[in-house]
């Protein structure tokens, strides 16, 4: 287990600028399986500091992802805590008061330099080191006057020390970057709005935040943020330096990094779709990390007694929907059909299936169908296809033109009118009754495999090729409404 000093405490710190990344679930979750891992505190907090992109919509987003995959935070936004408040657009005084305290102990510097000079600069002097070239890091007061009569406004500049900066990183092991690599960068824009290179060293200081875990793609930052963290301490800011771990990229179709612009990538689409929460959740703790070798299905309970991050694989990780669906469709073979039955039926409301809340008549259907159902679906919205047509109303109900086409031709419809006439004559109406006679009249007297018998008869009851079991299924129609449709296929 991996050796943890002081009380855990982690943070997730989204941008309300979009459709949630399933990457964003992958970093909560190991986030949140680390905290609780460790009896520690799981703390969520919004990086809305650019003004432009975010919206209260991507923020409400953000809430009921978490709230629906049950990642619980035990700090931060709606929660309260006592680090508050938890979005950064209500922090500006603190970040300018960090930024007044930087300045007076020389640890920045304001810059009046456009990017073109920096670019030309550097063409200049056929240097291939990107990012600032530390122009304004010792301008003397006539300069200065000058830039600001030409009323140039500065950023503000950290001064990267000199010499190399390493850590110990949770996921890759010793890392080190020499400084003459990381050119002195931006706090603040030059209308004083701090920058994410400020406001989120500052949030872990101030929050006492111990250990980051965050994707590959901000392991370059970490020096920065390290050499801040020095100077923070010395400003009396913070009192130690977040333990970092970075978690490997989640890549898509072609070996690329899985990009918002992916269908695969929107968080909320998997449970508009019907995904089990507990399903994606597992699904995605195996992008980077496994319980054992030999088995992929688990639940957050047994990934919470398990996880440690020293186990998370650095390397990418690729996002196979195929082995998702899998996964999600493993956690449905364990819920029981009543759980299932409850799950499904806000997915049963929206597509109309049934009524909200649903009729005594349309609760004893579904009692009825869910049995049949539960075991051969794979994902919660597929309810509602499996079973409309017990529930249509009978000038509403269609069946599938394809199906239609392929097997209710001339010898389709004589299946269809033997079954018919085999069903119409009984005396019962159950399963076991309807299953002799349409057994009776088509394989035994007409000598057809059941498949050939059986499917005219499907499309004709159900409108589809694919179907819950026939016999159970006419048995829960009714007499009435199966030989009303039987003739209608006739029709």
């Amino acid at each position: 287990m991996t050796a943890t000093a002081a009380p855990v405490r982690v943070r997730m710190a989204p941008s309300p600028t979009g459709s949630p990344h399933v990457g964003l679930i992958r970093t909560a979750l190991y986030n949140w399986a680390f905290a609780r891992h460790h009896g520690g505190t799981f703390v969520l907090r919004i990086e809305d500091t650019d003004k432009e992109r975010s919206t209260e919509e991507s923020y409400r987003a953000i809430l009921e992802l978490f709230a629906w995959l049950g990642l619980e935070w035990d700090e931060g936004v709606e929660v309260g805590g006592p680090h508050g408040p938890y979005r950064q657009s209500e922090r500006t005084e603190l970040y300018r008061d960090v930024l007044a305290r930087l300045a007076a102990s020389s640890h920045t510097y304001d810059c009046f330099c456009t990017n073109e000079e920096v670019d030309a600069r550097r063409k200049a002097a056929g240097s291939k080191v990107l990012g600032y070239d530390g122009f304004c890091r010792e301008l003397d007061a006539e300069q200065r006057a000058a830039f600001e009569a030409e009323g140039r406004r500065p950023v503000v500049r950290f001064r990267m020390p000199e010499g190399s900066i390493t850590w110990t990183d949770l996921v890759r092991g010793d890392i080190t970057f020499e400084t003459e690599f990381v050119p002195d960068y931006a706090l603040c824009r030059a209308n004083g709005d701090p920058l994410y290179t400020l406001t989120a060293p500052v949030d872990d200081a101030t929050m006492a935040i111990t250990h980051v875990l965050r994707g590959e793609d901000l392991l370059s930052s970490t020096p920065r943020q390290i050499a801040l963290f020095d100077a923070l301490r010395e400003i009396g800011v913070a009192q130690s330096t977040p333990a970092y771990g970075h978690l490997p990229y989640v890549m898509g179709q072609g070996n690329k990094k899985l990009s918002k612009r992916d269908p695969e990538a929107h968080a909320l689409a998997y449970r508009d779709q019907g995904y089990l929460p507990e399903g994606l959740l597992n699904y995605l703790a195996l992008l980077g990390w496994s319980i054992a070798a030999d088995r992929d299905v688990f639940s957050t309970e047994e990934m919470v007694g398990a996880f440690d991050i020293a186990d998370v694989n650095p390397n990418p990780a690729r996002f196979d929907l195929k082995k998702c669906d899998a996964i999600n469709a493993a956690h449905m073979r364990l819920l029981d059909t009543a759980e299932i039955a409850r799950r499904s039926l806000p997915f049963l409301q929206q597509a109309g299936v049934v009524s909200t809340p649903p009729t005594d008549a349309e609760q004893a259907v579904l009692d009825a169908a869910m049995p049949l159902v539960a075991e051969r679906v794979n994902k919660l919205a597929e309810v509602a296809g499996m079973v409309d047509f017990l529930l249509v109303e009978e000038a509403a109900f269609t069946r599938d033109a394809a199906d239609v086409e392929k097997l209710l031709d001339d010898a389709g419809r004589e299946v269809v009118r033997a079954a018919h006439d085999a069903v119409a004559a009984l005396e019962v109406w159950d399963t076991a009754s309807i299953t002799e006679a349409l057994t009776t009249a088509l394989v035994e007297e007409r000598g057809l495999k059941p498949r050939v018998a059986f499917g005219p008869v499907r499309v004709a009851i159900t409108g589809r090729r694919v179907s819950p079991p026939l016999f159970e299924s006419m048995e829960i129609l009714g007499r009435e409404r199966s030989l009303g449709r039987l003739a209608g296929a006739l029709a």
